[in-house]
């Protein structure tokens, strides 16, 4: 059975992961600088910040951001990364155990992570490091499954040989978690187009990035690649393929 332990999947996938995972659009400093007073002097905490690519973005505007992330693998391949920017703290912790002092931070983000935290524990973590009149921010890079033949194929892939995938794929997400979770002042919604140009290497690194795929060594890998490297050339132009995103931002303040 899988490991459902978030500070544990995700060890031995990191280099995957940096390598295989998008980014995020630039458009979501633009928005929180018009909705929500973002400028380069408020200080930043990513939660659950991985290999740093959400961090990035706050990185790149100037501002001080704290990547707080449990596992290892992970914080060191952000460390590498991002080490470059004098403005990164990288902390050891988690979104119930966050190391950093109350009233600290004038915004908490969280890319593609919060379906892997306890929600109660969270927002009491959240509450406590916010300075008042604080922002949470909680983004996720919500792959499109049907859009184009070659999306549907990597679905069907993942159904065929994820091990627990309908359990923890972030598309199961409800949102009534998010209004209990913002309280009665609830949170506001953008959503931003954000494609993936990946070769087949790079497609490699996007699937076993994912925590319920089999690892090499492992029962269905072998037949689970020769699936994959058969939908690359079947659907590949140019030899790149294209994954679609729905960038969901959810913003607001905790009551």
């Amino acid at each position: 059975m899988k490991e459902f332990n978030p500070t544990k999947r995700f060890s031995k996938r990191a280099l995957h992961y940096s390598k295989g995972r998008p980014g995020y659009p630039e458009e979501i400093v633009s928005l929180l600088e018009s909705e929500c007073s973002l400028t380069p002097f408020c200080v930043i905490a990513d939660i659950g910040s991985g290999t740093g690519l959400l961090s990035e973005l706050f990185l790149k505007n100037g501002n001080t951001v704290f990547g707080v992330e449990p596992n290892e693998d992970m914080r060191r391949i952000a460390e590498k990364r991002l080490g470059g920017y004098p403005n990164f703290i990288s902390l050891e912790g988690t979104a119930e155990a966050v190391p950093l002092k109350d009233g600290s931070v004038d915004f908490v983000t969280v890319g593609h992570a919060f379906h892997w935290f306890s929600v109660d524990k969270s927002r009491t973590e959240f509450l406590r490091i916010l300075k008042p009149g604080g922002w949470v921010v909680i983004v996720w890079n919500q792959r499109r499954t049907d859009s184009t033949p070659f999306l549907k194929a990597y679905e069907r892939l993942l159904l065929r040989f994820g091990t627990d995938y309908t359990k923890v794929n972030p598309l199961n997400f409800n949102d009534n978690v998010l209004y209990s979770f913002f309280g009665r002042y609830g949170f506001k919604l953008r959503v931003f187009k954000n494609l993936q140009v990946l070769d087949f290497e790079g497609l490699k690194n996007r699937l076993l990035s994912s925590s319920y795929v089999p690892m090499e060594g492992s029962l269905g890998y072998d037949n689970m690649m020769r699936e994959l490297e058969a939908i690359f050339y079947q659907h590949s132009e140019n030899g790149k393929v294209i994954f679609e995103y729905d960038t969901k931002v959810y913003y607001g303040k905790l009551t």
